[in-house]
């Protein structure tokens, strides 16, 4: 029976009385040396023998060719690498000589790894003609720099820059060699940067080509015809290719799967290309989702939710599985929730989970507690953070608002077409309702968000979008509402004219004196959405009745409302139907009229600003005048209404 190796093989054993010594490495014991270091006749100390290899190893270093012009980049690059040691006219100096050295011979300089460095030095001080003369001078070099564990970041430092003609020195590089380079550990990385960030559409689509075949990579196949990576059309041309084309992708999607390199947008784009391309129920298409769900650490899964095409191709998993894909699929976002929320393609899978996932307690149990938190204290923080963020926003609103054109502006065109797309595939593929399943989905989560601005509605009304996000809540979600409104309306109280207290936010005004505030309070009052068709404000049931609560709030500051920024809240307040005190109301503006009056008559203090402005203008200057309307609108209408 074979016994276990003892904990300390590795270290050095006495195992004869000190004359014989075991050092874990030999199977031979050996003597003590019992020299004490002197030497013995013509024997070298250790010191001396050191010398003389650290010596030796000087000479074959001096050696090598340029070894003195290295020498001194590296001690000019140890200088400059912290720019803030060195005064600007020593720099400039520096960079001169270094430029001296390595021009004519920046090939040699960068396939030295201690000298690409210097290089790179050279490049981040460099004007644009100095960058385009090096890029020009490495062509041809550049599959060997990606290839480089050092020499790679030298391509990235020559295209940070932006400059169109570099990219175009560098990116035709890589034509012919791209299923080479995707394979490479270090190439890999900086081919994959160079197709996210500084491609063109052409460029982009001349390398993704590639994916599809050794032919796709023959300039002389390919020269007369036009540059695209649309699977699909080249498919449609020439149907024939079908076969060779899709197991060649597939193959390089499955080896850069297996090797764990998933995180690369180009591939993310290969994935989706070959997913759109089969047939849903095919041997290739339940080969393509098992290939996505066998991997165990469900990297490749969460790597897709990160970029446009891994998105929308994580949507269409979701979309065209079973109830058990979906599950599977849902389990590998554990623990990512929160920072897919939040990311420009990631909440969009988590909107389409919402949609699609027939089983509405497993979508609650596992998207809720990460999204929003389990702690009061935290859920508060982390729906304030959302609320503020433009995509994890619409996470949290999605399930109360729907495709609102408040909640998918124009920048969120993208997130429409996806789920549009993906509710055309549900039709097939889910069998609840799905009004059911949305409203399901908004009454577990409308507490915690209502529970959220109760904790925290200053915070939550101190942006525009918090403010915003406060009144969907309000006028969308399902449950007991009146602690939270009257927690927001106490985080109105006081005189929108009164100076802020020391301990009090500096930076932070009074929610009467903010546009967004006052449209919030405005709608809440009015307890509904405007309905175009019925042109009137359409309430909701059951109705909020936030002019009572709010009323007995600002009572006593009322009339710095009225003649404030936020005027048009006390309009609401006596055009709302709900509103029990509006005869006392009118009674304080009576009372108070000349106020009003004055109000109405003289510019805000906006208007003066904009007038001040104005009159600086070129229109000013050339004699064009252009007359404003003066003086407060809101306080003109309440003294219509008097």
């Amino acid at each position: 029976m074979a016994t276990k190796a003892p904990a300390f093989v590795n270290k050095r054993k006495d195992v004869s009385g000190g004359k014989e010594k075991f050092d874990g490495k030999s199977k031979k014991p050996r003597l003590e040396d019992k020299s004490n270091g002197k030497p013995s006749g013509s024997e070298q100390t250790s010191r001396e023998s050191h010398a003389k290899q650290k010596q030796l190893a000087l000479e074959r270093k001096a050696a090598k060719p340029l070894a003195d012009e290295v020498q001194r980049t590296k001690k000019i690059w140890e200088r400059l690498r912290i720019k803030s040691q060195v005064p600007k006219d020593e720099r400039q100096k520096l960079v001169a000589e270094l430029y001296g050295i390595i021009t004519g011979r920046v090939r040699d300089f960068v396939l030295k790894h201690d000298a690409v460095r210097a290089v790179q030095t050279a490049i981040k001080y460099s004007t644009p003609e100095q960058r385009k003369q090096i890029a020009l001078e490495l062509q041809g070099t550049y599959t060997q720099l990606a290839e480089g564990r050092y020499a790679k970041f030298l391509i990235g430092k020559l295209l940070v820059h932006n400059d169109d003609e570099i990219r175009d020195i560098i990116i035709p590089n890589f034509y012919g060699k791209v299923r080479k380079l995707i394979n490479h550990s270090e190439a890999s990385w900086i081919l994959d940067d160079v197709y996210r960030t500084v491609a063109t559409k052409e460029q982009k689509a001349l390398l993704l080509r590639e994916w599809y075949g050794p032919e796709f990579a023959i300039k002389e196949l390919t020269k007369d015809i036009k540059a695209t990576s649309d699977l699909k059309q080249i498919l449609e041309d020439e149907p024939a290719k079908r076969g060779p084309v899709m197991k060649s992708l597939l193959e390089l999607i499955n080896t850069l799967v297996q090797k764990k390199m998933t995180g690369f947008t180009m591939l993310h784009d290969a994935m989706l290309q070959y997913f759109t391309n089969t047939q849903p129920g095919t041997e290739e298409f339940n080969e393509f989702v098992e290939l996505v769900k066998g991997d165990e650490t469900s990297d490749l899964l969460k790597n897709l939710a990160f970029t446009r095409s891994g998105a929308k191709l994580a949507c269409l998993l979701f979309a065209y599985g079973t109830a058990k894909d979906r599950k599977t699929l849902l389990k590998a976002y554990k623990d990512t929730i929160q920072l897919m929320s939040g990311d420009q393609y990631g909440h969009i899978v988590i909107l389409t989970a919402f949609d699609v996932i027939d089983d509405t307690k497993l979508t609650s149990k596992t998207i809720f507690p990460e999204l929003l938190g389990e702690k009061e204290e935290e859920m508060a923080q982390n729906v304030v953070a959302a609320a503020n963020n433009a995509n994890a926003r619409i996470t949290l609103l999605y399930l109360l608002e729907g495709f609102s054109r408040s909640l998918f502006p124009a920048s969120h065109a993208y997130d429409l077409e996806v789920l549009k797309e993906i509710h055309e595939i549900r039709k097939t593929t889910s069998k609840k309702e799905d009004e059911s399943r949305r409203k399901e989905l908004a009454a577990l989560i409308s507490p915690s968000l209502i529970a959220a601005i109760e904790a925290s509605p200053s915070d939550l009304t101190a942006s525009p979008f918090g403010s915003q996000f406060v009144a969907d809540v309000f006028l969308s979600g399902i449950g007991e509402k009146q602690k939270a409104l009257e927690a927001l309306a106490q985080s109105v109280s006081g005189s929108p004219k009164q100076e802020p207290a020391e301990d009090e936010i500096a930076t932070r005004p009074h929610i009467a004196n903010t546009p967004f505030g006052g449209r919030m309070l405005k709608s809440l009052i009015q307890g509904g959405r405007f309905d175009k068709a019925a042109g009137k404000v359409k309430l909701i049931d059951p109705p909020l009745g936030f002019s009572n609560i709010l009323y007995p709030v600002i009572k006593d500051s009322i009339m710095d409302w009225a003649t404030g920024p936020s005027s048009f809240v006390v309009v609401a307040l006596l055009e709302s139907e709900e509103f029990t005190s509006a005869d006392e109301l009118k009674k304080t503006l009576k009372k108070n009229k000349k106020l009003l009056q004055k109000a109405a008559e003289e510019p805000t203090a906006e208007q003066k600003a904009a007038k001040e402005a104005a009159e600086g203008s070129e229109t000013a200057k050339k004699g064009k005048k252009t007359e404003a309307p003066v003086g407060n609108k809101g306080s003109k209408l309440l003294l219509e209404k008097l």
